[in-house]
């Protein structure tokens, strides 16, 4: 089989030597075949596929790497697609691009490949936020569009997430059927560019108040913030496209002191300033608290390279920095958008909010205080946005997010906002203030005492390579085959499996179908006696298996949240330590 693979990525390397490619790029073939096999087996030996994220990989020569020509056969079957589902009419396609390495040649590729297949073209002037390009493709009226990123990956990535009508990434049919046409892209030759540069707009800062102006609709204390607008704001990009757009969508809400981490303002795709451009750490954002301590900030916030995900990091009693998880910021985020609604009377019954299955059980409880429907979907915000499509002119979305960093607090961007979530952020913190006379740290713990201490943990095992798929995908199949009985002592009661999309109750054998899901997915959940939840899926854009804990108790009071959060977390550790995971 070795043997067999060998051929076969010869084969490919081969008719990249003989085929239409660049002098440059032939060369790069040339030397690893001469010194580095094993480079060569990982850059030929499968083709990048679409996954939760669209295409993501590490840049370099090869059908296994992002380049031009893996982004040109992508673009093509895409094109084809488009040309297919959409005969007759005249194709619209938005394409923007953050601020990594190559991100502006792929865009450039882009545009050019869709210009060529005839279609009228939106390419933004320079790098935008992702969720910028969600919201131009519904405001200009787009069939698709392209965003060339690969979000918090580490700087030797880059990506392409492919877009549907309606600004949400694509999902199935649509992107079995991309992938079956990208599929049929076996030449360069295939692949029409040069033609129609005409075709090609370029979309700037006029566009961009557009997207601002409708973060600005989102506002629901502008009383709070006119009080409080000299709150002290820590934020920084990390090198990347939330430079200008963020700053700007908080002064648009009447905030005036705006402190920005300069180092990392530079747009640099190499992101100097940190190991990895992932706000979900707390090292990567250690420059922002840093400054926010120097400062005396209220808070420290941070946008990760293609600005859909936020991290924040609150300001104790004591004056400490915490960072939040997402499941943290997502509570605080409905639990102020549901609050709100709620006082200025615009919850009738008819509202709903969005989680995925593997973030926090607390929003569950949050929305039945309020009335408000809580719908739970797969991971990977396109399903969100499914649900926002599915609900559309039935009953009114509020907001949704994940435990991955990302929110939505409006429906006229279909992916995770992270400019208009830091903003509403901001606004929150404003309104706490105001009206309770507490930080935002401080409201959460309140919120804690009175919907239950809702705990989260996560692992990511990472197994990189040809091999490490493989590991991946067997952890899955011993999983299903030998669940574990029980967690910590605690039986475990019902195993969820959405590969299957069965229910199993453990006690009595019986199955049944999971409620509200109609998409499958390869993630097991066991659910335990006490409450606890344990989610295990492989990443659908990186080489690792991620499992998340979900643990709860009863908070009894503020006073007891240090000694209460250690007990919890002391149990998330001893889970880890029983699954093998330390």
């Amino acid at each position: 089989m070795e043997n067999n693979l060998d051929k076969q990525v010869l084969a490919k390397a081969q008719a990249w030597l003989d085929g239409n490619y660049d002098n440059e790029t032939k060369e790069q073939v040339r030397l690893l075949m001469e010194t580095n096999p094993t480079e060569l087996t990982e850059s030929f030996y499968k083709d990048l596929e679409f996954g939760t994220g669209g295409l993501r990989g590490i840049m370099g020569v090869g059908t296994n790497r992002m380049n031009i020509y893996t982004v040109g056969a992508a673009t093509q079957g895409l094109a084809n697609y488009l040309k297919l589902n959409f005969a007759g009419q005249e194709i619209k396609v938005a394409i923007s691009h953050d601020s990594r390495n190559n991100s502006r040649m792929f865009a450039e590729r882009v545009a050019d490949i869709f210009a060529s297949n005839g279609f009228v073209v939106y390419l933004f002037d320079a790098l935008r936020p992702t969720p910028e390009l969600s919201f131009a493709i519904r405001e200009l009226g787009c069939q698709s569009g392209v965003m060339v990123t690969a979000s918090h990956n580490p700087k030797e990535y880059n990506g392409y997430k492919a877009y549907w009508t309606d600004g949400s990434q694509v999902t199935s049919p649509h992107d079995v059927n991309i992938i079956a046409e990208v599929g049929k892209i076996t030449d360069n030759d295939q692949v029409l560019t040069g033609k129609n540069p005409e075709n090609i707009h370029i979309l700037g800062e006029e566009f961009d108040q557009k997207y601002l102006a409708a973060i600005k609709a989102l506002s629901l204390s502008p009383e709070s913030v006119a009080k409080y607008n000299d709150m002290k704001i820590v934020y920084t990009p990390l090198h990347g496209a939330g430079v200008k757009l963020v700053p700007q969508s908080l002064r648009n809400y009447g905030f005036n002191n705006i402190i920005c981490v300069d180092e990392q303002m530079v747009l640099d795709g190499n992101f100097p300033t940190v190991a990895s451009p992932n706000p979900e750490e707390r090292k990567t954002m250690a420059m922002a608290i840093e400054r926010a301590e120097k400062e005396g900030a209220d808070f420290a916030m941070a946008t990760d390279p293609d600005a859909d995900r936020l991290g924040v990091a609150l300001r104790t009693g004591t004056g400490e920095y915490v960072l939040l998880n997402g499941n943290q910021t997502l509570v605080l985020l409905m639990c102020y958008q549901l609050t709100r609604w709620a006082e200025l009377g615009k919850i009738t019954g008819k509202e709903f909010v969005v989680k995925t299955i593997v973030t926090s059980m607390m929003p569950d409880a949050v929305a039945e205080h309020f009335g408000v429907k809580c719908y739970n979907c797969l991971t990977g915000f396109k399903y969100i946005a499914k649900i926002i499509r599915e609900q559309e002119g039935l009953t009114k979305y509020i907001g949704g997010g994940e435990e991955s960093f990302g929110y939505l607090p409006g429906d006229f961007v279909r992916d995770k906002d992270g400019v208009a979530a830091i903003t509403l952020v901001a606004e929150a913190a404003a309104w706490a203030r105001d009206t309770m006379g507490i930080t935002l740290y401080e409201w959460l713990q309140q919120l804690y005492v009175k919907y239950g201490f809702f705990r989260e943990g996560l692992v990511n095992v990472v197994r990189k390579g040809k091999d490490g798929a493989a590991e991946i995908q067997q952890m899955m199949v011993d999983y299903r085959q030998n669940p574990p009985k029980s967690i910590l002592g605690s039986p475990i009661v019902k195993i969820l499996d959405y590969k299957t999309l069965e229910e199993i109750d453990t006690a009595t054998g019986e199955r049944k179908a999971i409620e509200g899901i109609d998409d499958k997915s390869n993630v097991l959940q066991w659910l335990t006696e006490d409450g606890t939840k344990v989610s295990v899926r492989p990443s659908g854009t990186e080489p690792k298996i991620k499992f998340y804990f979900g643990v709860k108790t009863k908070l009894e009071s503020v006073d007891k949240f240090d000694e209460t959060l250690v007990a919890l977390d002391q149990k998330i550790e001893a889970i880890k330590k029983e699954l093998g995971l330390e």
